[in-house]
């Protein structure tokens, strides 16, 4: 059993890969990014812009809690280059030809728009929500954009980058780290409002496909682009509830008292609280996966470290 146990881990893990100390650690993370934007709402350069873009001060209000996400990028980039063990996770950032490039982004997007929108097209076709349309602001979208990938990339820094990282320096098998970074993900969702069961699984799923790009194609951005359209498709072109949260700015928006629970919509965690969006995740990681079955990863950036590690053990 022992030996069994120590087949599993690889020469380069660190203590604190550790599952639960990487976890811990995540989390840590994400709460230290939240220092940078303390006080941001009363910064006069950051309100003055974002009150330029609108004179609805509730819009004002929610693009800056997107915004203040920027913390969790700086944190994670301090924590990659000030510990020396960690900057190797720098190589699954930056760009290659592969998914970190624009196309990568491009196919992300077009995945995360198609995703939800097919989820959303069959809850309007079914009469599950009614839809009227509110108004385009092109500024609005423009900066709404940027504001969504910022929070949405803050994630994949913490989950997809972090923390997968971890796992992966770790132990042998990928599925801990694929699996374990969406199960994370989907607790750190916990206490948004009308969380449940089947919003855990939609979490999960989502989680788990963004780990597959990563495995597979050596694309952090493709999966930072997927969460980003993703977001911006339910929560700022229909105005539907993103993770609970509903914006104050969308192109569309919900008839709330028409909207009832279905296959495909949850009234209180919108599409991602439903079992028919799961499904179609679930669908897309198995398509994922299918199309890849037989690949290796395709960027394991510890394995020259575990192939030094074993020569010297060698010796």
């Amino acid at each position: 059993m022992v030996d069994f146990i120590k087949k599993q881990i690889r020469s380069t893990g660190k203590i604190t890969d550790i599952f639960p100390i990487a976890v811990l650690l995540s989390l840590l993370v994400t709460l230290a990014g939240a220092l940078p934007s303390l006080g941001l709402e009363e910064a006069s350069g950051v309100r003055m812009f974002f009150d330029f873009l609108t004179d609805d001060a509730a819009v004002s209000d929610f693009a800056i809690v997107y915004f203040r996400s920027f913390g969790v990028w700086i944190v994670v980039l301090l924590v990659i280059f000030v510990f020396k063990d960690n900057r190797k996770m720098w190589n699954a950032l930056k760009y290659n030809r592969s998914g970190n490039s624009l196309k990568g982004l491009l196919i992300g997007a077009a995945l995360g728009f198609a995703a939800n929108g097919i989820c959303v097209l069959i809850s309007w076709l079914i009469g599950e929500i009614k839809l009227s349309f509110y108004g385009f602001d092109l500024r609005c979208l423009l900066v709404f954009v940027i504001c969504v990938f910022i929070q949405s990339g803050s994630e994949e820094l913490v989950d997809r980058l972090y923390l997968y990282q971890k796992l992966r320096r770790r132990y042998v098998n990928p599925l801990v780290a694929i699996i374990g970074s969406g199960a994370v993900f989907a607790g750190m969702h916990v206490f948004n409002k009308g969380f449940s069961f089947s919003g855990a699984l939609l979490i999960f799923a989502v989680g788990a496909v963004m780990s597959l790009f990563v495995y597979y194609y050596d694309a952090l951005w493709m999966a930072m682009a997927f969460h980003t359209a993703w977001n911006f498709t339910q929560s700022i072109i229909f105005g539907l509830p993103n993770s609970g949260v509903v914006s104050a700015y969308s192109i569309f928006t919900l008839e709330a008292a028409s909207a009832r629970n279905g296959i495909f919509y949850n009234v209180n965690f919108g599409v991602e609280g439903s079992i028919g969006a799961s499904l179609v995740l679930i669908l897309l990681g198995l398509i994922i996966w299918y199309k890849n079955r037989g690949n290796k990863e395709k960027n394991d950036i510890w394995a020259e470290d575990e192939q030094a590690l074993s020569h010297q053990t060698s010796e």
